[in-house]
């Protein structure tokens, strides 16, 4: 393995953007790599997808790794806090921000509202207050600004637009 693709999101860091790095770097190496590059805090913390702990600095990049890269997710909130409504009731939880949407989505729809994978599937989470339907491999720690640690969902169903096909008669 000559290098390894890291691809990462977070604070300051909308898009999903990517990083090669020597197997041998540690993560206090690609931290500090990521902060010049976007001047993110110092302070941020770094995180795998959908790990619940930041990861230890001193540990290697090839030792996370598979033959796919490596998904990270910087900030500075250890945790967010998630809350979710669906037809008037609210369920709260926290996160690491390197929790995926779908993640979220699953833990709201079937474990707290006891919706049926498929049923859940006919859902989607869209940010409280707005119109935003995040796509379900977004890290939540990206919707925040890094100040405030939380998060607000309404469960509300996907609609889909069924055309016709062929042109007007």
């Amino acid at each position: 393995m000559k290098f390894i693709d890291l691809f990462y999101q977070g604070e300051g860091v909308g898009e999903i953007s990517h990083i090669e790095l020597e197997p041998d770097a540690t993560f206090a190496f690609l931290k500090d790599r990521l902060t010049e590059k976007h001047q993110v805090p110092v302070d941020v913390l770094l995180f795998l997808e959908d790990e619940d702990d930041p990861i230890d600095e001193s540990v290697l990049v090839k030792d996370h790794a598979t033959a796919k890269g490596l998904k990270i997710h910087i900030h500075r909130c250890r945790h967010v806090e998630v809350s979710v409504i669906f037809n008037a009731e609210k369920e709260e939880r926290r996160f690491p921000p390197s929790a995926t949407v779908a993640r979220v989505k699953r833990w709201a729809a079937e474990k707290m509202f006891g919706m049926s994978e498929d049923e859940a599937g006919e859902h989607v989470l869209q940010i409280a207050g707005t119109y935003e339907r995040p796509t379900p491999g977004t890290h939540i720690g990206v919707l925040t600004d890094g100040k405030v640690c939380g998060l607000a969902f309404d469960l509300v169903p996907d609609e889909r637009v069924n055309g016709a096909v062929g042109g007007v008669a």
